[in-house]
Order: structure tokens, then sequence, then C-alpha cells
């Protein structure tokens, strides 16, 4: 029972500690420019499911094919992941025609490359769920505040076991 006890004990805490680093790391700057966000649409079903986890990299130059992040990011607005379909110049300006994979018709408008967040290097299924539920109140409760009381739970057992055997051996000496 204890082995089985410290397996899961070593479960719980990588599974903290990964969602605590990606939380992190979707909020503060990556090192190469990377960001993480989490799809909140299914335009891009199959290739990209709604509620995964996609690292994105700004890019000097996109091309047909590629799936990009773009538009405005704050906290009423969402950017937009779709693919490439068509690229053109007009005046000078390089013009990018997209469209989700999931979607009949094209979007229409098109994008210019400084409104482009960057290219969609790869997803993880799923992942976003969490993290997005580890940035509310009670995902923050679960995922830092729980841990945190055990930690002193823990440690505060550890004293009185040692305050208990200091008591024994000065009683029986």
């Amino acid at each position: 029972m204890s082995k089985l006890y410290k397996i899961g004990y070593f479960i719980f805490w990588a599974i903290v500690v990964c969602v605590v680093v990606v939380v992190l790391a979707s909020i503060l700057p990556i090192p190469g420019k990377l960001e993480i966000k989490i799809v909140q649409s299914g335009s891009m079903e199959p290739t990209i499911k709604v509620g995964a986890l996609a690292i994105i990299r700004p890019e000097s130059l996109y091309k047909v094919g590629d799936i990009i992040t773009f538009g405005k990011d704050t906290k009423t607005d969402v950017p937009t992941t779709h693919r490439i379909v068509a690229d053109r110049v007009e005046n000078g300006v390089l013009l990018y025609t997209t469209k989700g994979d999931a979607n009949e018709d094209n979007d229409t408008k098109e994008i210019k490359k400084d409104e482009i967040i960057g290219k969609t290097l790869f997803s993880v299924p799923y992942v976003g769920y969490i993290i997005d539920f580890a940035k509310q109140p009670l995902g923050f409760a679960i995922f830092i505040g729980l841990p945190a009381l055990y930690i002193v739970y823990d440690e505060v057992a550890k004293i009185v076991r040692e305050v208990k055997k200091i008591r024994y051996k000065k009683e029986n000496v």
C-alpha cells in the first residue's frame, strides 16, 4: 500500500507541476516568441479540436497551407486560427485569404501580415480545457490552493511527529 501511495503522490504532483507550468507559460512570454492559445471554436476541426492548446510562433513568411492565428487578442476579442488558402499582393501589400477546415466558405476579410500573431506549430487536444479551468477561481483553488494546504498539513504533521519523538525520548531517559 505504501508503494501505491508513493506512486499516486508522484503522479499527483507531476500533474500539478505540469498544469502550473502551462498556466504560467500561457500568461508569461516564452523564449523564442512562442505563445500558447486555447482553441475556442470548432472551425478547424478535425485538424485542431475545440479545447486544444495551440502553440504558435511568429514567422517571417507565411504560405498557403499554413495554419495561422490572427486578429485582436484582448479580454473581449479572441483571435482566430484558420488555414491560409490563398495569398496575393495588392499595392505592395501581401494579403492572405483564410478558411477554417470545418467551414464551407473562405473568410470574407483578407488578412494582412501585420494582423497575424503567428503560425500554429502544433496543438495538444483537450489540454486547453484544463488550463482554462486552472485560470478560474475554483481551478486556481484546486491546482494551487489544495496542494499548498497539503504541503502545510504534511509539514505540521512532520513537526508533531518529531516533537512526540523528542518527548518520548525525554520521558524514557
